[in-house]
């Protein structure tokens, strides 16, 4: 019973009225005294026979009730009469249970009382029970015995099941004359909620040989996979597209839509595991069920399907579309918990579903109108996969909304090659199949765009490591090492050495641009080509800073720092910077003049200074990355270690390892330039590390 909807739930209160008035085959407590009681014939061959009464009825329990010698001659009368036409087209053909004939309050235990007299048998007996028609829980008792019961009895506490067919042998020396069928009922108080003509028997019991009786109940199997079995085809497709989305996203964990599609599917297919166990299986007592599936997996259901929707359209205010998703699914489950056993009618008034209900339905349109919203948000922003996108958020909107969709009459279920398809089935296979192909059409057109920028940065590697020399140049006087380590494919530090004669003069420069990435790559090599240009017009300095500057000026957004030492062949060194980190000379940082980046201001006077090399002197200039070094707990490398390896008289290599492995954030850029003294030869020239983090 737990599948049912809010519908029926809504409709009760309608229906109270007609639910009061019992039927001319019912009489009520009130009634006057039987005489006797009924006895029905029942002749037996090769056939069954159902039991329609009619059938003693009373509310409450007493043992004694199931013996065959009580007096229930003042017992409401039930006839179990299977009806020839439908209440109401959505309902299924059934007779109505005691709320409908006379007992609309009743919720607990009842009896139903049945003496037969059978002839014609003296084979050995079985009694069918409804195969779906029972609320909740039963025993059965044959002349006071006991012979069968669906559910768990145990003291005051029941646990009901979804109803399956059972069938209960009689005893061996039943199989004629007069006996007494007893059957004890117990209906919970959330039931009628689920149903508004529930309790009882909806259709009669059925008495034949054991033989034939078994093959009824394999029939009513066969019914029951005929109407749950388009569920199987169900979970297989969800089941299909939560791997398909799980594949997705381990390729592509930028597209968060994968992840929450997979939600979805795992979400819903739990959902339908619960249906599918419960219609042939008993995993697990009807209120576990009930809050695993209409207070759990529902309301997760409609919010997830809105968070995926959110993220396929990337629609913005992501945080305000999580907190408002998410606090009408907490509320819509609170809501249906306190609608649903064991809540409701032990703890919940029975009164309370009078404001109740229209809450928990306001809550669950209220996801429905934040969908549509969240699609219409999307379609205006991503109009080319309208059309497939719209399709597929309606049909899951159909397949969240069945109840709400039956109240304006549309029919949710059709049968199709002898199954019974719910709209909701069909909507989500069909819904499923769209997003699949809207899934691997994004996900190639990801994959291709993924390759252009792999194939760009792999351009502008190849240009960024022209503009950085491989091999560093041999000059008259100097020894030169360097260590450069990007943190991504293409790096923002950039250094450069640029011989000015044969004499060993040379400029010897060192950068940082701001950003990481492709365009940090892209303006070094702007910088780069800036600085060449540059030094033929001057080998000043601070006058190349200022060139350079004005040309980042006028791109907008376009910074950096630098540095640039001239180093004559006498071992005069004239340097300027622009904000980059001072060079240390022997160990010892070189205190300088505080300066702007580069591409701040235009005519900006870049400070300027020199000092004369001594031979054996060395100058160590490096990029701000070897101090934003970080470990695991965000603790920086910082100026004090830097220092610390300087006096050391650490080798750039030693520098950049020792940062690198504390935790590279950043670029590395490390060059020593060792003077020699005047003519000088060089034995070797020390080549750049050239590696990606």
């Amino acid at each position: 019973m737990f599948r049912a909807g809010l519908l029926f739930a809504i409709l009760l209160p309608l229906t109270g009225a007609a639910q009061t008035a019992a039927p001319p085959s019912v009489q009520g407590p009130q009634s006057a005294a039987n005489p006797g009681s009924h006895v029905e014939q029942v002749r037996l061959g090769d056939s069954v026979v159902p039991l329609v009464g009619p059938w003693k009825f009373s509310t409450g329990d007493d043992p004694a009730w199931s013996q065959p010698g009580f007096d229930d001659s003042s017992w409401a009368e039930m006839d179990m009469t299977p009806p020839t036409t439908r209440a109401h087209p959505n309902r299924p053909l059934r007779l109505p249970g005691w709320t409908a004939r006379g007992f609309p309050n009743h919720s607990g235990y009842a009896w139903y009382r049945l003496t037969i007299d059978v002839q014609g048998s003296g084979q050995p007996l079985a009694l069918k029970m409804p195969g779906h028609d029972v609320d909740d829980a039963y025993q059965v008792f044959v002349n006071g015995v006991q012979i069968g019961q669906f559910g768990r009895f145990s003291g005051r506490s029941v646990t009901a099941y979804n109803t399956l067919p059972r069938a209960f042998p009689l005893p061996n020396d039943l199989t004629a004359g007069k006996m007494t069928v007893a059957i004890r009922l117990w209906m919970d108080s959330a039931t009628p909620f689920n149903s508004p003509d529930a309790g009882g028997l909806h259709s009669p019991p059925v008495l034949g040989n054991a033989r034939d009786i078994t093959g009824q109940v394999r029939l009513d199997f066969d019914d029951i996979a005929h109407v749950s079995g388009s569920g199987f085809l169900e979970s297989l497709i969800l089941i299909m597209a939560l791997i398909m989305a799980g594949a997705l996203y381990w390729l592509d964990p930028q597209e968060d839509a994968y992840f929450w599609l997979a939600l979805v599917c795992l979400v819903t297919l739990l959902g339908n595991s619960i249906v599918q166990l419960a219609s042939f299986t008993t995993p697990m007592g009807q209120t576990e069920a009930v809050i695993l599936h209409d207070v759990l997996s529902t309301p997760m259901r409609i919010g997830l399907w809105v968070m995926f929707w959110a993220y396929w359209f990337r629609v913005p205010r992501l945080r305000w579309i999580h907190w408002i998703a998410w606090s009408l699914v907490g509320l819509l489950a609170l809501g249906t918990a306190m609608l649903r056993p064991p809540l409701f009618g032990e703890k919940i008034p029975v009164e309370a579903a009078n404001i109740l209900i229209p809450a928990v339905m306001f809550l669950k349109l209220g996801l429905g109108v934040l969908l549509l919203v969240v699609a219409y948000m999307g379609f205006r922003r991503n109009k080319a996969e309208g059309g497939m996108a719209g399709a597929a958020v309606m049909l899951a909107f159909a397949a969240n909304f069945q109840h709400e969709l039956q109240l304006i009459h549309i029919g949710v279920s059709t049968a199709l090659f002898g199954f019974r398809v719910s709209l909701g089935t069909i909507s989500t296979i069909l819904s499923l199949l769209i997003i699949t192909v809207m899934l691997l059409t994004r996900f190639v057109r990801s994959q291709r765009l993924q390759e252009q920028w792999k194939m760009e940065i792999e351009q502008a590697r190849g240009i960024q490591q022209v503009l950085i020399p491989e091999v560093l140049p041999s000059i008259k006087g100097l020894r030169i090492r360097s260590e450069y380590h990007p943190a991504r494919e293409v790096g923002g530090d950039f250094f450069q050495i640029l011989p000015l004669g044969d004499d060993g003069s040379a400029l010897i420069v060192v950068g940082d641009v701001t950003g990481k990435g492709l365009q940090a790559g892209m303006l070094v090599a702007l910088i780069v080509g800036a600085i060449q240009t540059a030094a033929r017009q001057s080998t000043d300095p601070a006058r190349i800073l200022s060139i350079i500057n004005d040309q980042l000026v006028e791109r907008h957004h376009a910074s950096g720092t630098c540095e640039i030492l001239r180093i004559s062949a006498d071992g005069a060194v004239t340097m300027a910077h622009a904000g980059h980190l001072p060079p240390y000379l022997n160990g010892s940082e070189i205190q300088m003049e505080g300066a702007l980046p580069l591409g701040m201001i235009s005519g900006v006077d870049f400070p300027s200074q020199s000092l004369q090399l001594q031979p054996g002197d060395e100058l160590t200039l490096m990029s701000d990355g070897i101090a934003e070094a970080q470990d695991s707990q965000g603790r920086l490398f910082g100026f004090d270690k830097v220092h610390d390896m300087m006096s050391k008289r650490a080798t750039a290599e030693e520098i950049a390892v020792a940062a690198q492995s504390f935790g590279q954030a950043d670029d590395i850029t490390v060059l020593q330039v060792q003077w020699l003294g005047p003519g000088a030869s060089v034995a070797f020239a020390a080549e750049p590390q050239l590696a990606a983090h």
